[in-house]
């Protein structure tokens, strides 16, 4: 299928007030994000939120120091994606670093255990003996795992960021943004800077008790390329404090500041530490990152994230990038019969569903997500991949498209059929559930009954937003530079997209799925310009001479020379 997509100009969210000066292509990019003056510009550590503003917080301290005095043994539960390892990671590292001496990790393999802190979690937990379980990146939906722990006399200290639901925990401490009652203004931290914030209350709480004169007080910025990675891999939305931290982080990276484990990767990933992007995080060191989780164990990548020795961290990252290669071998093949299945049923009703729901026996549990996320990209609506789990039943990975929050719609699902969903939970745009597989036929029904309630025709409509024209005179190398140095870009605050008509002067075909283009602009300047993973049903076209495009600004580095390269997001015959 080929998805026809409409061009679309970003409406201005705010109108400019800068008192510094800004380039004019910048102060456009700005207004179409919403910043309007230099402060939410600042990407210095001193612009952070405090962490007084985090609900939960004393009380969160008070245990790790009651923890800490007593030398109890301290467990964190994480979880098995890039944020959870990185969460992991980063509160383990600082514990040890504030000294913490008896302090491990526990992370759910997702084939036995499932998602977080669940009641066999919890027993794991209590057999290796546990007196205070830390969870990171989850937990708040954690009832029964909590229970269970604090029944055997073990204090539970939750951090999470996902959306509460109607029941909370009853555990000893909870900090996540997004619980009732927060009034920390971003609620878009992620489950890593969740951790973060907590290292920094602890740091200064250990202060004021002049524990400093016993060790020395560590600089926690040096956790920052993991907060980084954890953040942009996690897709959360880049608000100015999130930015802020993702800056930091690269800067870290780019100025050598890096640990070895993000080295290693960085190194697989054929990147270079110097140059790394946000971008970077997202496309090539996250995936290798997850594909443990997802089809083996992510203590492997913790492991590596967390090793002190570079020669150790590349063995450990080259096993990372090995799964990862199988990890795209199993989607390919799911993507494969995913696509074939939606063809047929298009061909036969050209009504789909609003709401796609897809199950195959044989698909990867550890793979539906990135399923449901290719799949969402090429039918512009919701997805919900089922695979098969254990005891009759189906695990579900939901994606979601601007405009429909999945978790409510999953809540709607579950209020109207009680009992159908045996548990959920996630985000506006992903989510996560367990389905008996006998009830798949109820579900898909539900589902459909619910999804009118949250879809609208116009959510499915595929659109590709520009930030506008660009003047021949800025169609130059120096404002790419100048656009990258901007960021970082990524979730809520996208890269610079920008539309125009060129002359189609050379077309072709490279690797059998990316289309090479010569262009010619208005003024008769030539660009070189690529569109990865072009619609080559349609082309190249040699009838078609005239193009009007949606495209990046990309420096593309060759032989130690440096040239302007358009990054092609979307092409229209013109």
């Amino acid at each position: 299928m080929t998805l026809a997509k409409t061009l679309q100009q970003r409406p201005v969210l705010t109108p400019a007030a800068f008192s510094l000066p800004v380039h004019p292509v910048l102060q456009r990019l700005y207004a179409h994000r919403g910043i309007s003056d230099n402060h939410e510009l600042a990407r210095s550590a001193q612009q952070l939120l405090p962490y007084q503003l985090l609900k939960g917080m004393p009380a969160a301290v008070a245990l790790l120091l009651d923890a800490r005095a007593a030398q109890q043994r301290i467990l964190i539960v994480g979880d098995f994606d890039a944020d959870g390892a990185t969460s992991t990671a980063t509160l383990l590292a600082g514990l040890r670093a504030l000294g913490f001496a008896n302090v491990d990790f526990l992370v759910p393999n997702r084939f036995e255990y499932g998602y977080g802190l669940s009641v066999e979690m919890a027993e794991l937990a209590l057999q290796h003996g546990a007196e205070l379980i830390v969870t990171v990146d989850n937990g708040i939906s954690a009832i029964e795992g909590v229970a269970r722990a604090k029944a055997a006399g073990v204090r539970v200290l939750v951090t999470d960021h996902h959306l509460a639901g109607h029941e909370l925990p009853d555990a000893d401490a909870i900090v996540n943004p997004n619980q009732p009652g927060c009034e920390f203004p971003s609620k878009a931290l992620a489950g890593v800077g969740v951790a973060f914030y907590l290292l920094l209350a602890l740091r200064a709480a250990l202060r004021e008790q002049g524990s400093f004169t016993e060790i020395s007080e560590p600089n926690l910025a040096d956790l920052l390329d993991l907060v980084a990675l954890g953040t942009v891999a996690d897709v959360v939305p880049l608000d100015h404090n999130n930015r802020i931290l993702v800056h930091q982080g690269l800067q870290r990276i780019r100025s050598g500041k890096v640990r070895p484990g993000i080295q290693a990767l960085i190194d697989v990933a054929n990147r270079k530490a110097a140059k790394l992007t946000a971008q970077d995080f997202g496309f090539a060191l996250a995936p290798r990152l997850n594909a443990a989780g997802r089809l083996d164990d992510m203590s492997i990548g913790i492991a590596c994230l967390l090793s002190p020795d570079i020669n150790n961290a590349r063995r450990l990252a080259a096993e990372l990038d090995s799964l990862n290669l199988e990890r795209r071998e199993i989607e390919q093949g799911m993507q494969t019969e995913a696509m074939a299945a939606l063809s047929r049923l298009s061909l036969k009703s050209t009504d789909l569903p609003s709401c796609l729901c897809l199950y195959q026996h044989d698909w990867h549990q550890g793979v539906i997500g990135i399923l449901a996320g290719r799949v969402k990209e090429a039918w512009h609506r919701p997805v919900i991949a089922f695979a098969r789990g254990d005891n009759g039943e189906l695990k579900g990975s939901a994606r979601s498209v601007a405009g429909v929050h999945m978790r409510d719609l999953l809540e709607a699902v579950s209020t109207a059929e009680p009992g159908l969903i045996k548990k959920f939970g996630g985000h506006a745009m992903a989510a996560g559930l367990t389905i008996a597989e006998a009830q798949y036929d109820v579900f898909v029904q539900a589902l459909s009954k619910q999804a009118g309630r949250f879809i609208q025709p116009e959510h499915l409509t595929a659109v590709v937003y520009s930030d506008g024209e660009l003047k021949p005179q800025e169609l130059d190398i120096s404002l790419a530079q100048l656009l990258q140095n901007a960021g970082p870009w990524g979730q809520a605050f996208p890269e610079p997209v920008f539309h125009g008509r060129f002359k189609l002067v050379q077309q072709r075909l490279l690797a059998e799925k990316h289309l090479k283009m010569m262009l010619q602009g208005s003024d008769g300047k030539l660009f070189d310009a690529i569109w990865f993973n072009a619609d080559i049903k349609s082309w190249p076209n040699p009838q078609i001479q005239q193009v009007e495009l949606a495209y990046q600004l990309d420096i593309n580095e060759f032989r130690d020379q440096q040239n302007l390269q358009l990054l092609v997001r979307h092409l229209w015959p013109a």
